[in-house]
């Protein structure tokens, strides 16, 4: 499996003055406030935080599937505030890979037939597919579990599923929201060093929404720190 090779330097993300706020009642919740960030091609990101913080909806704008109230946010030098849905759409079938804290995997279908979903929603050829799903899957060391449906997996199994969901469109950034907060330690910490290994290998963009700082500590590139909509932090790993 191969993504775009990132460019030194270039910055795969990029937001500029995001605000994105919404009205509950009669109170305006700042979910983000005038974030300016740039992340390079390559890295691999933790967003850090407690609840309410505005880390899951800074990666939710990152993904397109929010838009903000004002600013601009770029992936790859596409603003992605003015694409239309249909564009929005299929940048993140191409660009995108999301993994959510809820591996979302349809519990009538095969491990094959999940991973396989965004390869038809996206109109690939069945002759690519089946080549591309086992890819997905060897990646995550699924293999043996290919006509397993979802309740025949553990939880970690589970998320390495979704990951390898995430990662059949061959994205060139991997958004990954808490995707260790419903697995105990030691499986959690599979999930990590499979996504520092496809950072490492695959050069793809990572960023990861966490509430764990130690594990991030040990495996992220640099920390981001929101508080109340604001960038708080923002540091290399030492």
């Amino acid at each position: 499996m191969t993504t775009s090779a990132p460019i030194p330097g270039q910055a795969a993300i990029r937001l500029q003055q995001v605000t994105r706020h919404y009205q509950m009642g009669e109170t305006l919740v700042r979910a983000a406030d005038n974030v300016t960030l740039s992340i390079g091609a390559g890295e691999f990101v933790a967003l850090l935080g407690s609840s309410g913080s505005g880390k899951s909806t800074l990666l939710n704008l990152m993904a397109g599937l929010d838009r903000p109230t004002s600013g601009a946010i770029f992936a790859h030098d596409r603003n992605l505030a003015e694409m239309s849905s249909e564009e929005l759409a299929k940048h993140r079938s191409h660009t995108i890979g999301i993994v959510f804290q809820a591996f979302n995997l349809l519990p009538r279908m095969t491990l094959e037939e999940n991973v396989e979903l965004p390869l038809r929603l996206a109109e690939v050829e069945r002759s690519e597919r089946t080549s591309r799903v086992r890819e997905a899957v060897d990646r995550v060391r699924l293999s043996a579990r290919l006509t397993h449906r979802p309740s025949e997996l553990s939880g970690g199994e589970q998320q390495r599923a979704a990951l390898a969901r995430a990662l059949v469109n061959k994205p060139t950034i991997l958004l990954a929201d808490e995707p260790t907060g419903n697995l105990d330690s030691a499986t959690g910490d599979e999930i990590m060093l499979l996504l520092r290994e496809i950072n490492e290998t695959l050069g793809m963009t990572i960023v990861m929404v966490t509430h764990e700082q130690p594990r991030a500590e040990r495996f992220a590139h640099r920390l981001i720190l929101m508080g109340d909509g604001k960038l708080v932090s923002d540091g290399s790993v030492s």
